[in-house]
């Protein structure tokens, strides 16, 4: 967002034509899980959303939702997945989670973590790998929290943030969520129809995936973008977005002096810019 605000704010202060900007930012991506949810399908969709590339994905998961009436169990089993999660060298195929981006993203993660350790409740830990000190491993954790509001911004690594709510508060969660301001990604599991179509008339994101992971879009192939805070659309691979670096020319005819029966026609082209 910081770096999509910077280019937007340089090009407002360029002179010669305004030049056009598509952003596509971050997001604080929250997942909803329902009583009525396959529990191990959620663990292995949070375990890919949260964690694969080491959690830094713009779309990835950061906010798991989880109806308090399956939580315990729910809990526990993302507890033994996130233990059996290798952290190391990428280039080994027993790897599962490799080293964040640089020094300075691990001492921010590492930081957050720490405030996390005295504000939440740990759930699990993977294993800090024993060569850790030959680069920047943040070994995935999750921390329970008691509201959204201990969220300060985007978090972007392995670290995931795990919220109860009661079934009857709902639509209370979602007008929280989308609160945040940020509208990239949000993930929904449930068996049932009608909750799918309640909770998609109310969030307001980008993407919403139902029953699957939260990473799978490819830009370039599917539609894919935020808004609000994680971007301006129109959507990568979508079809608006080359429409957004075109120029539309409009030419008006009076067709009477033309000897047409019409008085007036218009027609329109879009051109490059």
């Amino acid at each position: 967002m910081e770096t999509a605000r910077l280019i937007h704010q340089t090009l407002a202060k360029r002179e010669g034509p305004i030049v056009p900007l598509i952003a596509e930012t971050g997001g604080q991506n929250a997942m909803l899980v329902d009583s009525t949810a396959l529990p191990e399908q959620v663990v292995r969709d949070v375990v890919i959303s949260s964690f694969q590339s080491a959690g830094q994905r713009c779309s990835a998961l950061r906010i798991l939702c989880v109806q308090e009436d399956v939580a315990d169990k729910t809990l526990r089993m993302l507890s033994g997945a996130i233990g059996e999660l290798s952290v190391g060298d990428p280039a080994w195929l027993s790897t599962d989670v490799g080293p964040v981006i640089d020094p300075e993203a691990r001492d921010m993660l590492n930081g957050h973590i720490n405030r996390m350790e005295s504000e939440g409740r740990l759930i699990a830990r993977a294993e800090t790998p024993a060569d850790a000190d030959k680069g920047t491993f943040v070994p995935p954790v999750a921390f329970e929290i008691d509201s959204l509001k201990r969220l300060q911004g985007e978090v972007f690594g392995p670290v995931l943030h795990v919220l109860r709510y009661k079934a009857e508060k709902m639509d209370k969660l979602i007008e929280d969520i989308n609160a945040l301001d940020y509208g990239l990604t949000f993930g929904l599991h449930t068996r049932i129809d009608s909750t799918v179509d309640f909770v998609r008339r109310r969030i307001r994101v980008g993407n919403m995936y139902v029953n699957r992971n939260m990473i799978g879009a490819v830009v370039g192939v599917q539609p894919f973008g935020g808004e609000g805070l994680s971007g301006t659309g129109p959507k990568a691979g979508g079809p608006h977005y080359l429409h957004r670096f075109a120029t539309e020319r409009v030419i008006s005819i009076d067709t009477t002096a033309a000897g047409g029966n019409a008085s007036l026609m218009s027609m329109s082209e879009d051109l490059p810019m």
